[in-house]
């Protein structure tokens, strides 16, 4: 039981302070590692992690909400919460909570029944701060009902090559949207109105999401303007926006794994950006330095690195890395002043979520507040506000849903898991949401025949005869295909697929099965529509060219399938827009809409596009008409410090209700260095009646103005800087003097 040192869970403030000079060493440096609950490579039970806290005093267990778990139920992981609490509490010295962290990327998806949301390529399409941020708001009230403090999420990470499998978890390739989305995220997460709520972590720190030829925690080699100036804003955002928690990215940049380099995690991170919480490993992150980057002799000495740098908490690191750090320092290899420096982040972020106060959870609230109607409700309806019409030649689309019958086909029209996308429960419960075909099924009339026929898993053909005499007989049919819902390089192979299968990063179309089961069905006659269940975008030349209708949806969500059909059917008004640029091959890559400039010295002719994609960034159609005209800016002249607005007017002059989504281009005229040949500074949402218009005002914060040098030193230059707002120019001049 605990001795009379014991800490207060009372409402009493704990002098975090007076706490730590009464540690131990070896209790110190119990709090800088964690361990988790299940299996891994190798089998952590509870049982075991009670006995990791008795006796090294860990300070974090990711016992649940994350890939490796055994326990998915509600009520069960509150149950789960409130042991390991009070081991912690009642059975060491000084009965120091602990952490207990979950991966919660898109909702609280790894505990059954939970509001399930658009991973972050979705909510990126939708283009609505507001919501997002709502999102935030559930997915923390349902993380801390179900027993955790933290969340290893959101993920800030910049995309700039779609071959990487984890595009699908950010908010795509524009700067910008991963900064204010991730930003509207952990504002939710950490104040939600209805109760309290949950630190955030803004990861992967500062650039994980350009790794050469796509590969997973391959080498970032980014010119330091680049790193500057493209990924590290959206984590500025995050930080500005409450973030508590930076996990840096596997990877190297600069030669300097992130891990282990004090240049990104002291200097950068804490000195220029001045964050003063903790930094927590992302899992493999310090056993890497001296297994694959090779930076350090051993695991003890990948222990030194990674604290030195700045590191506070190996998050799975266990007794070994504990021990490891003692020893460092009793042998003079580490100081206790950095230590105490880490354990002191550690323990104020414990004080800062409650766990001093209160660390256990309400277990019948558990399954009360996880999955709410309403919680539900939002997550429908930022499916509905995710999805991105693509094509729509015809006006094939909305189908009429009365039509006499219709063909459901493709590996991803019946399959909720697919639908939902990686970092969620493995076996989905029936009741957790709605596939495409269910959705379909409930929104057509009594008297549409819904036929249905699988036709392929996502990578092999399955009674392509059937579908044909089924797309035959049908009035439209509707193919969903696209991707399963792997890690890609990052997930077991039963899931994910054997590497080198289908999905690859060396191949961004879709796979032989898929496409042969597209081509049976459009060799019918019968009008098709293509819907993309997708975590990346996908090289679809040959739909483009021959389906007259695509509907881009992302990975959903557990109401995506409802979502999904009510935009086929007419229901819902599409008005997503790309946040990615959907490539021709991944021959063509890279086609963002923001590269640098540069020469073309046998000629513009000469030289195919830098930017070709086969759908651009921003691109999206809608089943009513929206004119756009009138830019108008608030000064022709401004500034070096100041800022500039843009209006617009946009009226729907279509038949039907819907939302338009306006996004802001800035080019700089001339610059002391080479910048994008445009740069995406602003966007708005507006809801339009037919007939009705309104006024959409776009700030250009001075920030979007400044070239950035080498030293991440920014500054606005003089001169002329040019503004397109959906087709529209105006420029205007930065002046030497206010």
């Amino acid at each position: 039981m605990a001795s009379s040192e014991q800490v207060s869970t009372t409402d009493d403030v704990v002098d975090v302070d007076e706490l730590l000079d009464d540690l131990s060493l070896s209790e110190k440096v119990g709090q800088m590692v964690g361990t988790f609950v299940g299996a891994m490579d190798y089998e952590v039970s509870p049982e075991d992690a009670k006995e990791m806290i008795r006796e090294y005093g860990v300070g974090s267990v990711a016992a649940f909400g994350i890939g490796v778990s055994w326990h998915h139920d509600p009520e069960a992981v509150a149950e789960l919460s409130n042991e390991l609490q009070r081991v912690a509490v009642e059975e060491t010295d000084h009965g120091i909570p602990v952490l207990l962290p979950v991966d919660a990327i898109h909702g609280n998806a790894y505990v059954n029944e939970a509001a399930v949301y658009p991973h972050g390529l979705g909510m990126a399409a939708t283009r609505n701060e507001p919501l997002v941020e709502r999102s935030g708001e559930i997915t923390g009230l349902e993380i801390r009902a179900s027993g955790a403090r933290i969340n290893y999420g959101p993920n800030c990470d910049l995309v700039r090559d779609p071959r990487w499998g984890r595009t699908f978890e950010t908010f795509g390739e524009s700067p910008l949207l991963c900064g204010d989305l991730g930003a509207a995220l952990i504002r939710g997460q950490t104040d939600p109105p209805e109760g309290e709520g949950v630190a955030a972590t803004a990861k992967h720190f500062p650039a994980y999401g350009d790794p050469e030829g796509g590969e997973d925690t391959g080498v970032v080699d980014r010119s330091p303007s680049t790193v500057h100036h493209t990924f590290v804003p959206p984590f500025e955002k995050a930080l500005d926006a409450g973030a508590r928690i930076v996990m840096p990215c596997y990877n190297s940049i600069d030669g300097l794994p992130v891990h282990g380099s004090e240049r990104y995690l002291t200097e950068l991170l804490r000195e220029r950006m001045g964050f003063d919480g903790p930094v927590l490993s992302d899992w493999g992150g310090v056993d890497m330095l001296h297994e694959k980057h090779k930076t350090a002799r051993d695991q003890r000495d990948s222990a030194r690195q990674a604290v030195q740098a700045g590191l506070d908490q190996v998050s799975i690191g266990g007794p070994d890395y504990a021990e490891h750090i003692q020893s460092l320092v009793e042998d003079g290899e580490l100081s206790e002043e950095r230590v105490d420096e880490a354990v002191r982040r550690i323990l104020e972020l414990k004080r800062e979520v409650g766990l001093f106060d209160d660390p256990y959870v309400d277990v019948d609230r558990a399954s009360e507040v996880v999955g709410r109607e309403e919680h539900r409700e939002h997550a429908l309806e930022a499916a509905r506000q995710a999805q991105t019409l693509l094509q729509n030649e015809g006006d094939l689309l909305p189908l009429d849903p009365d039509v006499e019958s219709v063909l459901v086909t493709g590996p991803n029209a019946d399959d909720l898991k697919h639908q939902m996308g990686g970092w969620g429960v493995d076996e989905v419960e029936e009741t957790s949401g709605t596939t495409v075909l269910e959705g379909v099924e409930s929104v057509v009339g009594d008297d549409t025949e819904v036929r249905y026929e699988q036709g392929a898993t996502v990578r092999e053909t399955e009674d392509l005869d059937a579908v044909r005499a089924a797309a035959e007989d049908s009035d439209v049919a509707v193919a969903v295909l696209g991707e399963n819902w792997y890690f890609h390089e990052f997930g077991p192979q039963d899931i994910a697929g054997e590497t080198g299968t289908w999905p690859t990063r060396t191949d961004l179309e879709l796979s032989d099965a898929q496409q042969e089961l597209l081509r049976t069905v459009h060799e019918t006659g019968t009008p098709t529509v293509l819907v993309t269940i997708t975590g990346r975008p996908l090289a679809i030349n040959w739909a483009a060219d021959n389906v007259p209708a695509i509907l881009q949806s992302y990975y959903p969500g557990n109401e995506g399938g409802r979502a999904v059909a009510e935009t086929l059917f007419g229901e819902h008004n599409p008005a997503g827009k790309l946040p990615i640029s959907v490539p021709k091959s991944a021959a063509h890559l890279p086609t963002r809409f923001n590269y640098l400039r540069h020469p073309t010295p046998i000629g513009d002719d000469e030289h195919p596009d830098s930017y070709d994609p086969l759908f651009e960034f921003g691109h999206g159609l809608s089943y009513t008409d929206f004119e756009v005209r009138d830019l108008a800016l608030s000064d022709a002249e401004i500034g070096p410090g100041e800022s500039v607005t843009a209006t617009v007017e946009v009226e729907n002059v279509g038949e039907r209700a819907g939302a338009k989504a306006i996004d802001a281009f800035l080019s700089d005229a001339v610059s002391s260095r080479v910048r994008p040949v445009k740069e995406h500074v602003g966007y708005d949402r507006v809801e339009l009646a037919p007939g009705e218009s309104a006024t959409v005002e776009i700030e250009v914060p001075n920030r979007a103005l400044a070239v950035t040098d080498s030293e991440g030193r920014k500054t606005v230059e003089p001169g002329r800087f040019d503004l397109e707002v959906e087709g529209l120019e105006a420029a205007f001049e930065v002046t030497s003097q206010y």
